[in-house]
């Protein structure tokens, strides 16, 4: 049998691999018009994303953010990072980690000095056990095609969560065709990548395609095909430790 040092050492190739997979697949991405505020396809998936989460917050008790120690991982150039600030969550007591170097200085340079933004990969989180309230990922597993380096980010994840934390999930659940290097990640996925968790999920965000085609002629239309699950590419939710495995639960 291999020993622990060998495999960490086979580990971390494999993780050097997928990083940069993962910076050339990001280095291919043209700034786009797409991802601002501006664009009413954009617009419209964001704020929907922010009254859902705003409401899982408070159904899970966390309407106070004030004294709440908040990761993200994957934080990108910071957007979410600034809206829990608008939501009460104080500077100080926001983490986020990002593996993009340029993309760590834009939101270095957006975000309040008081906050702390590393530079790494969320599979090795460099905080100990029980440090954060709440862990936060938007589209992070879905542009992550190594399953090992998904286990390892979720465990990391779980990890550096309190007993009583919450981790909040925003991601792909379907494939993009065009886009081979993002990868759905499916509910039976995410229980195995949370074996000793309680889960809950719902479906959210009109597929891209058609809320880009609608937003800007019908707010409304988009809101009305939105209460369609089928028509929704991703799975927002809730993610609990319990001393119970595989404690799921699905709202499709």
């Amino acid at each position: 049998m291999k020993g622990r040092a060998e495999l960490m050492e086979v580990s971390s190739e494999r993780f050097h691999k997928e990083e940069s997979r993962i910076r050339d697949a990001y280095a291919k991405r043209k700034t786009s018009s797409r991802y601002s505020r501006f664009n009413p396809a954009y617009l419209f998936m964001v704020q929907e994303r922010e009254q859902r989460f705003l409401a899982l917050l408070a159904r899970y008790g966390c309407v106070s953010l004030d004294s709440k120690r908040i990761l993200e991982v994957g934080c990108g150039s910071g957007d979410l990072l600034r809206d829990l600030i608008k939501w009460g969550a104080r500077p100080k007591n926001i983490v986020g980690i990002e593996l993009l170097c340029e993309r760590i200085a834009e939101a270095v340079e957006l975000c309040p000095k008081a906050m702390s933004i590393h530079r790494g990969n969320a599979a090795r989180l460099p905080f100990s056990e029980d440090s954060f309230d709440i862990v936060v990922q938007s589209t992070v597993f879905s542009s992550i095609l190594d399953s090992g380096m998904k286990q390892e980010m979720a465990s990391e994840m779980c990890r550096v969560l309190k007993p009583e934390g919450l981790i909040l999930w925003y991601d792909f659940r379907i494939n993009n065709p065009r886009n081979p290097d993002v990868k759905g990640v499916k509910r039976r996925e995410i229980y195995a990548l949370f074996p000793n968790c309680a889960v809950s999920l719902q479906r959210i965000t009109l597929a891209p395609p058609i809320v880009r085609r609608v937003a800007a002629r019908s707010w409304l239309l988009c809101y009305v095909l939105s209460k369609f699950p089928w028509l929704c590419s991703h799975y927002i939710g809730v993610i609990r430790k319990t001393s119970s495995p595989k404690s799921a639960t699905i709202q499709d």
